[in-house]
């Protein structure tokens, strides 16, 4: 870690050697800092008229010299202090202030957004001596309204304060209130974060969702907070006070991830993981991760390897912290796992390579394509969103045994069966992936191949969950993306899922308006009605070809 950071440019060479020799005093293990120490910063900043800061690791070294302005300090990254869940930085700050004034309001934000062991303001007299220095902690159990512990001002004698001791009883009760959460099964614990200028209900539905992929993803979600802007921070997203907000509540109820409904873009991911040591996706990490989680073909594997790729390659920025909370575990499985002297020129060659074997992969499927062709075997592929019972419905249509499982994303790779109708017809029927509203762009390129399959369907079977209060939004999603790929052309039947948890009445109403066919997948007997039409529809897209 570079040992003197700031603007050194307006400074007298002896006044950098003065501040390059800060490095070779230590600081007693139960002393916050040393009057001696104190006198010498405060002396330095009275000089230049900046703030100088001090970051003191817990073996009482100087980490770091700071060199401000007049106004604040800002701390550096410290790539060798890295928190963990439980625990605080290992480092204390201890900066001058120019005059009297005790912890600002940014002191205590740079306390909680990087989990400082302690932050300290020295203040000066006017003729540049130490007066007293101000001296705040985290407060584990703390409230929303005093996260913190501030102590009265301290003076020459009051330095031993038990420094070691203090710090050793913060982190014993976070890892306390660490342990209670981990007992509780080990997982991920998450915050879901919406900042958005959409609609309440909106935002609602859509954090929902998210919560739904989470949970879906193996991890537990602990709060949602959602805060609606006029205009949403190009940096941030929201404020930093919201910011400090967030993570003091993720220290104080052992959160380790955050995951952000919006996408977000390279430079707001590097400013946020600037900010805070958790751990930062978005909506489409954590919808790439599921993909990971339940890709089982290679050429699953394949598809969501490009995606996740492509999602990376801007964000590889060498030796940038987001990076490292990027990749590995939730967010980071398959290629997050590779180490990140990964550069930009291997990637784009595994992107191309990658691109490479699903071009090879899409002629396959032409091949195959031609070959149901010939033997004139019309084909009915099932679509619709995510957890609609899709897999569900080809199960209990064919008597088969592919996974189904009510959450998202339980099928990745399609499956396809023969099923035989009354009258000795004979289709080809193929489960699909789910849709979902947002769908990551990356990933349809990346599924190209797979979704092409439903160019060379005879019929559409949209499964629709009318027991979900978000179906309508659904269906638009799906009609959306179907337009994306250009398959407005080929029939389509609505089937209305679930009716046996809707009442009767709205199932009728929303067959007519919706021109569906009410089904409940689990249940053979509601089908006949579905595999008439089904067949009806076969029969007249043969006679007419």
């Amino acid at each position: 870690m570079k040992r003197l950071f700031g603007n050194t440019s307006g400074l007298k060479t002896n006044q950098v050697r003065r501040l390059e020799r800060l490095h070779r005093r230590r600081v007693p293990a139960e002393f916050l800092v040393t009057w001696e120490l104190a006198r010498e910063i405060t002396s330095i900043s009275y000089e230049i008229r900046q703030q100088i800061g001090l970051l003191i690791n817990r073996m009482g070294q100087v980490a770091c010299v700071i060199i401000g302005d007049p106004r604040k300090i800002v701390i550096p990254d410290t790539p060798d202090y890295r928190t963990l869940p439980g625990r605080l930085k290992g480092l204390r700050c201890v900066h001058t202030h120019l005059g009297e004034e005790r912890l600002t309001d940014d002191d205590l934000t740079d306390l909680a957004l990087l989990r400082l062991d302690i932050m300290a303001a020295i203040t000066m007299t006017a003729e540049g001596l130490p007066h007293q220095i101000h001296m705040g902690h985290i407060l584990p159990s703390g409230s929303g309204e005093m996260p913190y512990q501030l102590l009265p001002p301290l003076g020459p004698g009051q330095l031993d304060i038990g420094c070691g001791g203090l710090i050793q009883a913060l982190e014993d009760e976070l890892a306390h209130i660490r342990s209670l959460y981990d007992a509780e099964g080990g997982k991920e614990r998450a915050l879901l974060v919406s900042v958005t200028a959409a609609p309440r209900r909106a935002a609602n539905d859509s954090l929902a969702e998210l919560r739904e992929l989470a949970l879906s993803g193996g991890i537990e979600v602990v709060e949602t907070v959602l805060q609606q802007r006029k205009k949403v921070d190009p940096r941030f997203l929201m404020g930093r006070g919201k910011l400090r907000e967030l993570t003091l509540t993720a220290l104080q109820k052992g959160i380790s991830l955050f995951i952000f409904d919006q996408e977000l873009n390279p430079s707001q991911t590097r400013s946020i993981t600037d900010q805070i040591d958790l751990k930062i996706i978005d909506r489409t990490q954590l919808i790439l991760d599921i993909f990971a989680q339940r890709a089982q073909t290679r050429e699953g594997k394949l598809q969501v390897e490009l995606a996740q790729l492509k999602y990376l390659l801007p964000r590889l920025i060498t030796k940038n912290t987001a990076m490292s909370r990027l990749t590995g575990g939730i967010g980071g499985r398959g290629p997050g796992e590779t180490k990140l002297e990964i550069n930009r020129r291997r990637v784009r060659d595994r992107i191309a390579r990658l691109g490479d074997k699903l071009e090879r992969v899409r002629k396959q499927r032409k091949q195959q394509k031609a070959k149901r062709d010939k033997k004139s075997l019309p084909i009915i592929s099932i679509i619709g969103y995510t957890n609609a019972g899709k897999s569900t419905l080809l199960n209990t249509l064919t008597k088969s045994h592919v996974l189904a499982e009510s959450r998202l994303f339980a099928t990745l790779d399609p499956s396809s069966r023969r099923l035989r109708f009354p009258r000795d017809t004979e289709v080809i029927i193929t489960d699909t992936v789910g849709f979902i509203k947002d769908l990551p762009k990356d990933l349809m390129v990346a599924f190209r191949a797979t979704l092409e399959e439903l160019e060379s369907a005879d019929l559409l079977l949209h499964m629709i969950d009318i027991s979900n209060p978000r179906f309508q939004e659904q269906i638009k999603s799906v009609t959306r993306i179907l337009g994306e790929l250009h398959l407005e052309n080929i029939p389509v039947i609505p089937v209305l899922n679930k009716q046996d948890q809707v009442e009767r009445e709205t199932v009728e109403q929303l067959a007519r308006n919706l021109d569906g066919t009410p089904v409940s997948a689990m249940d053979r007997r509601t089908l006949m009605p579905l595999i008439e039409k089904m067949e009806a529809v076969v029969q007249a897209g043969r006679f007419g070809r």
